[in-house]
């Protein structure tokens, strides 16, 4: 079995430690923003699950500088880590939402902060116009630069009922420019999206498979007070994922999911203080033991399931490799054939 830093998927840690040869941590900035979602451009209450927070909840006082937030986030971290290494990560709400003006200050703020190794901007694929994609581009010469898009979906009926404002074919063009741009791109997935199946999901992830992206995160559905899910879920309209059924889950997820990609995310913890369902999300560590016990027990790993049909194969035989590769480039459409 294929393992990265003792994981049975392509973990973050592994690949930041690949990368940057020490621990990386992650912190979490409010470039006080808002939403195409919330301000009456496409409507005014956001995505359903969305929290008043802007799924920023734990990012930082958008009251201070850029560089304040960086200072006093790795100041609290640095008293518990010895961790030198840091990613600026734009989470609140959607961080290209304003002008290039505004937004240039900010993010060359946080880039040349000298503690920070790479910046991570959370946003919609449908606020990345050609001057947001030049200035980020002009970023990436830098230091590295991800773009995280909120897809949690492929299906036109659920993006519908989570609001979430935009076509399929706008995030395929938004990846499509990033990619050009040689930007990476980070995916958010949802993973018990109210009405959607296990077959669902899985169309997501094999979808995924087939773009040009490095990274997915992949979020159990969170029920946050204040939120019109939540007045859906006290109404009895649907349930949430039991914890053994969100680790069957994501299990497969992790099966179907190409080892190439970056592994961000597999669960989450939404604020204590906001968590109607499901309870048992709160002990995040306890559920990420779960799941690497329960994928050892099964010897299972993440790996593409075209690429399974290939474990069998001697990986040195040169050939193999070169068909993989043609079949993985031809064959991947909407769904990968194969999986």
């Amino acid at each position: 079995m294929r393992k990265w830093l003792e994981k049975p998927y392509h973990s973050l840690d592994y690949m930041l430690q690949e990368r940057f040869k020490e621990k990386v941590y992650k912190i979490t900035l409010n470039g006080g923003m808002s939403c195409p979602n919330r301000d009456g451009t496409l409507g005014n209450r956001g995505c359903i699950f969305c929290s008043a927070g802007g799924s920023g909840d734990f990012a930082a006082d958008p009251s201070q500088s850029v560089s304040a937030q960086i200072e006093s986030q790795m100041s609290l971290i640095q008293k518990k880590r010895p961790v030198q290494k840091f990613i600026a990560y734009f989470q609140a709400y959607t961080n290209t939402y304003a002008p290039v003006s505004y937004l240039r200050p900010l993010f060359f703020e946080a880039i040349r902060h000298p503690g920070v190794v790479a910046l991570s901007i959370g946003t919609r694929p449908d606020c990345l116009g050609e001057d947001v994609l030049t200035l980020l581009s002009e970023l990436n010469t830098i230091k590295p630069v991800w773009v995280e898009l909120g897809l949690q979906t492929i299906h036109a009926d659920t993006a519908a009922y989570i609001r979430r404002g935009y076509p399929l074919s706008t995030f395929e063009a938004a990846v499509k420019n990033l990619h050009a741009r040689n930007l990476e791109v980070i995916v958010h997935t949802i993973l018990g999206l109210p009405g959607e199946s296990s077959e669902q999901m899985l169309e997501t992830i094999n979808y995924l498979n087939c773009q040009p992206i490095q990274g997915i995160k992949l979020q159990l559905l969170h029920v946050l007070k204040g939120t019109d899910l939540a007045d859906d879920y006290l109404a009895g309209k649907f349930q949430t994922l039991s914890r053994e059924e969100y680790l069957d889950l994501l299990i497969s997820c992790l099966e179907h999911l190409s080892p190439d990609l970056v592994i961000h995310r597999v669960t989450g913890d939404g604020p204590k203080n906001l968590l109607i369902a499901p309870l048992w999300s709160s002990a995040k560590r306890s559920v990420l033991n779960d799941l690497h016990h329960m994928m050892k027990v099964r010897n299972t790993f993440n790996r593409c399931r075209i690429s399974f049909y290939f474990d069998i194969c001697t990986h040195s035989c040169e050939l193999v490799k070169i068909f993989k590769t043609i079949l993985e480039d031809t064959l991947c459409h909407n769904t990968c054939p194969f999986a």
